[in-house]
């Protein structure tokens, strides 16, 4: 069996390639607009291409029996490649499924889709209200596979908390950084709120099931999260705890860091979007029972083992890391401000 993957370059695609190769499939393929710089590289057909480029898709995807579609321009890309890649890519990759027979495609989407909801937990069958241009175009990326499963394609669709692990830098690489350098950390809000995590292992357990199962069963919409998660400033502590220097998660009131976090983000000094600055303080978890229930899905780490094996790797990857910056999971995000405000902590 063939395995295709878009986004594989970036976090979520190389540890999905990496959790099929530990269980015996051979045959994996994959795009993306960065290459594939790690040391599997030999062991996957790889394309340096764009969803978003109908030719790329075709050539890439030759051959494919089931598509995994990890690839997504995150939240600090420009609006319009948000739109081109998560809407327009989308519609490109399971048109070329369907092209080529290939009868299932699991689609990766997000949480983000349902909004700054009223309520917890979060169900699939909750109402979906995307904030900003990322959630937005991934709601609409999900209206676009539903049209795809009328012409006969099966096509799952995760909804994952966000996910950390070997890999994942982003925005927690700031948080990771500061707590590996000794300095407490400041947390938008009291810290009481429940904020569900995820370990991108889990996640990979989650499409495994999505690919081995009847599609009858999977031709759905999951929500995938840990199941075990305390709050959010004890969750957070564990890592500061772990890394020894005695230093705590310093607890703000969420007005007026919101506030500020908007004025620097207006002045270009910020690199927190508003998804992540305006639910910091708020609850954040779904259920997960429809997966427990259909996919047999069943979550190996909590909020705070997920946390604490991403931090680990990040320890003993820590010198190598690249000092280039970007806006992607793979890369360390900018600090901006918060280079400054270290200082003070």
């Amino acid at each position: 069996m063939k395995i295709y993957i878009t986004g594989i370059s970036g976090f979520l695609g190389i540890n999905f390639a990496r959790y099929l190769m530990k269980r015996g499939y051979d045959q994996l393929a994959g795009i993306d607009l960065v290459e594939f710089s790690y040391p599997e590289r030999g062991q996957i057909e790889f394309l340096q291409g764009d969803i978003r480029n109908l030719e790329d898709v075709r050539q890439s995807m030759a051959g494919a029996d089931i598509v995994i579609h990890t690839a997504a321009a995150l939240p600090l890309y420009p609006p319009e490649d948000i739109y081109s890649t998560e809407v327009e890519g989308t519609r490109i990759v399971l048109q070329q499924a369907l092209e080529y027979g290939i009868r299932r495609v699991i689609h990766i989407s997000t949480t983000a889709v349902y909004g700054v909801p009223d309520h917890h937990p979060l169900y699939e069958s909750d109402p979906v209200s995307g904030v900003g241009p990322y959630g937005k175009a991934k709601i609409r990326a999900e209206e676009i596979c539903q049209e795809f499963r009328q012409n006969g394609l099966c096509v799952p669709i995760l909804r994952p908390k966000s996910f950390v692990g070997p890999e994942r830098l982003g925005v927690f690489a700031i948080f990771y950084e500061w707590a590996s350098e000794g300095h407490h950390f400041p947390m938008i809000g009291l810290g009481n709120n429940r904020y569900q995590l995820l370990d991108v292992e889990d996640l990979c357990q989650a499409i495994m099931a999505c690919m081995t199962l009847e599609e009858t069963l999977v031709n759905d919409i999951f929500n995938i999260g840990a199941a075990e998660f305390t709050s959010m400033r004890q969750d957070y502590q564990a890592v500061m705890d772990e890394a020894g220097f005695g230093k705590r998660i310093i607890p703000f009131p969420a007005g007026p860091v919101v506030m500020i976090l908007r004025l620097l983000e207006s002045l270009k000094l910020s690199p927190l979007y508003p998804w992540i600055y305006e639910t910091a303080s708020k609850d954040s978890f779904v259920s997960i029972a429809k997966a427990q229930r259909i996919l047999g899905y069943l979550p190996k780490y909590s909020n705070r083992d997920a946390l604490l094996r991403n931090f680990e790797w990040y320890l003993d990857n820590k010198e190598r890391l690249t000092r280039d910056s970007g806006v992607t999971h793979r890369l360390p995000w900018k600090q901006q401000a918060l280079k400054m405000a270290k200082i003070l902590f």
